[in-house]
């Protein structure tokens, strides 16, 4: 009769088996799970900063600020990140002038900028809200209603076409950007651009 052999575990022997199948599990869960490169982790970084970065987004318009040309920006961002927007438009009464002045000139113009806004939000499915004001500081209404909403970006554009002999920026817009306690993004349109407005026909 051939004798049987019991095959024996001794503690040493199931030590070194425990630490083969823990690495070959690792090297499989590697392979399976590869480490994400440079480019992809900055990817995911920079698109989880964009998320925080336009919450909420302001777009300022005024008889002098033309930001026309990047509410299609400003849309494309809410649009993609579900963020809420604002269009605000701003009338500066003079000193000269009771604080509640009527100015029909800069009225028809605040009508006329939100209702284009509200036209481009409503054709990418935004919701928009807008509101018009009048102070004697657009930079301090700017800034004050910035605060209220806790918005987290503010969309200027630039001077009228003209109206301050080609100057493209002027004091308020600097003034702005200079003293707003979340992320300023200043757009100047381009002489033949298209990227942030309609195609040309």
């Amino acid at each position: 009769m051939t004798p049987s052999f019991a095959p024996q575990v001794t503690p040493v022997g199931a030590a070194v088996a425990a630490t083969i199948a823990i690495l070959i599990g690792t090297i499989l869960y590697w392979m399976l799970h590869p480490p994400k490169s440079g480019l992809e982790k900055l990817a995911a970084e920079t698109t989880e900063g964009l998320r925080r970065l336009v919450n909420s987004i302001m777009v300022v318009f005024s008889p002098e600020i033309n930001s026309k040309h990047m509410m299609a920006l400003a849309v494309k961002l809410a649009r993609g990140e579900r963020s809420e927007l604002l269009a605000l438009y701003v009338i500066e009464v003079p000193l000269t002038l009771p604080p509640d002045a009527e100015m029909r000139e800069e009225e028809r113009a605040a009508l006329d900028s939100l209702g284009a806004a509200e036209t481009i939000a409503n054709a990418n499915n935004v919701t928009l809200r807008t509101e018009t004001v009048k102070v004697r500081s657009t930079k301090e209404a700017v800034l004050g209603i910035a605060k209220r909403e806790k918005a987290d970006l503010i969309i200027l554009g630039s001077y009228l076409e003209g109206k301050y002999s080609g100057a493209r920026l002027g004091g308020t817009i600097q003034d702005i950007a200079a003293d707003a306690k979340c992320d300023v993004l200043i757009g100047v349109e381009g002489k033949h651009g298209t990227l942030l407005g309609e195609e040309p026909i």
